[in-house]
């Protein structure tokens, strides 16, 4: 059975969380860079990753990697790679993105362009053909070049993984799910512990918060390139991770998950996502303004993306907000809250200083999670609270 080195990218900040996903599932760790975890596996590990990883953007097969200053470098590198082994005859290849960070190469479309030339000259000299239809599977390349070094992945996931299927409704400006679940899992918080998310939008938090308590795989309900790749996985290899996905789910699970928004049609798509997504009875969605935030029990977290003020008629309107989302979260006793946000008086406005800030780049903005750290609850207490 072939062993490939794989490459799961992820947002930057969220490197620490995805090797630790990776760990988890038994695979080796081979590195840890900026917006991208590498590890070692087989097909089997190319559908796991795939269908268990929360914090990943995709899992690319890497092809190969080497160094390139020039175009003709590039070219050549590039047509020196075994192609062969991984596209078809009748495979449909292209360059689907190129990145270039601190290299002599940093224009994308010509990035592009010539490794789809070396690409077709490698396959003309394996196939001893002179044209390609491409008319069979979608095979898209994906390329990093970071200080001359030009990394090159196939991707095997088609739509990026935090694309789970369950949320056809959206807000203005959503939370991605990997984001989504990449906060949650950077906190203590478990299924025995109360969580609220007063800002809930379209649930993405609560959503994947109560994914994770009942032990569903996040790419159970959706589809991925390499399923199609059946010279390089067996389509036994996708029967067999599914069997084991849904050997781990637990639908009778107990848990205390809650989403406000002060929007009632933002309420509504929630609800319905929650039960595109099988969780809706785990998650009780209310229209709630967040100076309405409170809870009877103690030892709760606030997980949450309140709105940012990004454009410059919002900014007013934001301050009384993060002002009362600080009022209520000082009125519950033992509770910890984290905070993911752009806006860069939220520590002041909130009134308190973060006992924890973490950088984190969501998409190309950059954002901070705050981090209020409530007291653990009593060891002896056992039950929900």
């Amino acid at each position: 059975m072939s062993k490939y080195e794989l490459i799961a990218p992820c947002h930057f900040g969220m490197e620490a969380v995805l090797k630790r996903e990776i760990s988890d599932l038994g695979l080796e760790i081979s590195a840890v860079e900026d917006g991208r975890v590498s590890f070692w596996g087989d097909e089997s590990a190319i559908c796991r990753a795939n269908i268990f990883l929360r914090t990943a953007e995709r899992i690319l097969i890497k092809i190969g990697s080497f160094k390139a200053e020039t175009f003709e470098e590039l070219f050549q590198g590039t047509l020196a790679l075994p192609w062969e082994e991984f596209i078809p005859r009748n495979g449909k290849f292209w360059v689907a993105k190129a990145a270039s960070v601190k290299s002599k190469l940093f224009s994308p479309s010509d990035i592009q362009s010539i490794m789809k030339k070396a690409m077709v000259e490698r396959m003309k000299q394996t196939y001893h053909e002179t044209w390609f239809a491409e008319d069979g599977d979608a095979f898209p390349i994906r390329v990093f070049i970071m200080k001359d070094v030009v990394t090159v992945g196939l991707d095997t996931t088609g739509e990026s993984l935090h694309k789970r299927g369950y949320r056809k409704f959206t807000a203005k400006a959503p939370i991605a799910e990997n984001l989504a679940a990449g906060l949650i899992m950077l906190t203590p918080w478990n299924k025995n512990r109360i969580l609220v998310d007063p800002f809930c939008g379209s649930g993405t938090i609560p959503i994947e918060a109560a994914m994770m308590a009942a032990g569903i795989a996040p790419g159970m309900n959706r589809e991925f390139l390499a399923e199609n790749y059946t010279h390089l996985i067996a389509k036994k290899a996708w029967y067999e991770t599914i069997d084991e996905a849904d050997s781990k789910i637990d639908m009778n699970i107990q848990v205390d998950i809650q989403g406000y928004d002060i929007d009632k049609e933002m309420v509504a798509i929630a609800r319905e996502n929650a039960k595109l997504a099988g969780v809706d009875h785990m998650i009780h969605f209310q229209k709630r303004p967040v100076a309405e935030l409170s809870h009877p029990k103690k030892y709760g977290f606030i997980i949450t993306n309140p709105p940012y003020g990004e454009r410059l008629e919002d900014k007013k309107s934001i301050q009384p907000i993060y002002h009362a989302l600080g009022e209520r979260y000082k009125a519950l006793d033992s509770w910890s809250m984290y905070v993911i946000t752009s806006h860069e008086q939220a520590e002041k406005d909130i009134g308190r200083k973060a006992d924890k800030n973490r950088k984190i780049y969501n998409g190309m903005m950059k954002t901070y999670f705050y981090q209020y750290m409530g007291p653990k609850p009593p060891r002896t207490d056992k039950v929900l609270v």
